[in-house]
């Protein structure tokens, strides 16, 4: 299977932040999305959604924002959603949780690379 390279909309389907500061949480989706494209297992996706809620709380000192956005990314997150923002987004609909190989992970970092490079 072919990984795409790696993109970011930002908050999928939310804000970045609030009208006094636009991108106030924009970088823990950032995160969550790097973590979103590459996939994994199922535990390794439970581990990104809870470091999103950290994220989120850390950032705006708001619990109840932090669990809503994170109960919408366990609910809208799963791999067989055919959706652009689902877990392993970044490989063919149908890959599922799986473990990432050397080899995969090999790619992962060559393509973040990539896009850091592009930033």
């Amino acid at each position: 299977m072919e990984l795409s390279d790696f993109t970011s909309d930002g908050c999928s389907l939310f804000i970045d932040g609030t009208f006094e500061k636009p991108d106030l949480w924009k970088e823990c989706c950032l995160t969550h999305d790097i973590a979103y494209w590459q996939g994994g297992t199922q535990e390794e996706r439970l581990e990104a959604d809870l470091a999103f809620k950290a994220c989120v709380e850390k950032k705006t000192g708001d619990s109840t924002l932090a669990k809503l956005m994170y109960d919408a990314v366990r609910v809208g997150g799963e791999p067989y959603f055919p959706t652009w923002y689902r877990w392993g987004y970044g490989w063919p609909i149908g890959r599922g949780y799986q473990e990432l190989s050397r080899q995969e992970l090999l790619l992962v970092q060559a393509k973040l690379e990539k896009y850091r490079a592009s930033q």
